[in-house]
């Protein structure tokens, strides 16, 4: 008896240790929702679970037994790492055809969370690069390139050193925009290339919040209203601080 109950507390542990990480790195609530019971499933247990934006509660019920056990977990702040929710929807797949145990999934689990990241100069002069192609893709050349690229790059490392401070997400953002603002609205002032305007609007695209939107929409879609509303808020309270920053630099330049 004790036995069944640790396994169906090791179970419980696990899933939910599944849901917060795919919550906490970008998945939509039906790919929670989906995932977690597909692993549920191929454990042999019923769940109950109930999704909201920063917390998971998880019944799991042994039909054999009757025993369950319910429990609630928070979620972390909310980011976006693909590699982590491809990478456990592969696993769940892996669970289901070739019936991992529960100690497997646990290992995969965290072999996942400890994959290292890209060194942060690679992600600084990627994200830079791709602020500058924007550029390019709205007509910008030459030297509003390299106007982009900077402010891109400077605006994202002003972000990252912000949050390793522990400012508030949002002012953060403020902080990202309002740099990159700034250098590229400078480029802007003293009329450096053809179109020193499209520098200045390209150079905070990388603050766009494109998958708290695209999550909004799908839970939406899928009927998890109140997720799709506190992340369609939460794009929108980004946006703001983005358009606050924008703003800040035109008055401080006249433009």
């Amino acid at each position: 008896m004790d036995k069944e109950l640790k396994n169906i507390q090791e179970a419980e542990a696990m899933l939910l240790n599944v849901g917060t990480l795919l919550m906490s790195s970008g998945a939509s609530t039906g790919r929670v929702r989906t995932t977690v019971n597909r692993i549920a499933d191929a454990l042999g247990y019923n769940i109950e679970l109930l999704i909201t934006n920063r917390s998971l509660m998880l019944k799991v019920i042994d039909e054999e037994t009757n025993h369950f056990i319910a429990s609630l977990k928070r979620t972390s702040p909310h980011g976006v790492n693909f590699r982590v929710v491809s990478g456990i929807s592969r696993m769940s797949w892996k669970v289901v055809e070739e019936n991992w145990s529960i100690p497997q999934i646990n290992q995969e689990i965290e072999r996942l969370v400890a994959l290292p990241h890209y060194p942060r100069l690679v992600i600084l002069s990627s994200v830079a690069l791709a602020g500058s192609s924007f550029c390019a893709l709205f007509g910008g050349k030459g030297i509003e390139l390299v106007v982009a690229f900077v402010a891109t790059f400077f605006g994202l490392f002003i972000r990252q050193e912000s949050l390793k401070k522990r400012f508030n997400p949002y002012v953060s953002i403020f902080f990202a925009s309002f740099a990159a603002s700034l250098l590229s609205g400078l480029s802007v002032k003293l009329g450096l290339g053809k179109s020193p305007d499209l520098a200045f609007a390209t150079s905070v695209l990388f603050l766009v919040p494109g998958v708290p939107l695209i999550n909004s929409f799908t839970d939406m879609i899928d009927g998890n209203i109140l997720n799709g509303i506190v992340r369609g808020i939460h794009g929108l309270i980004i946006a703001f601080a983005i358009a606050l920053g924008l703003l800040c630099a035109k008055f401080l330049f006249n433009i």
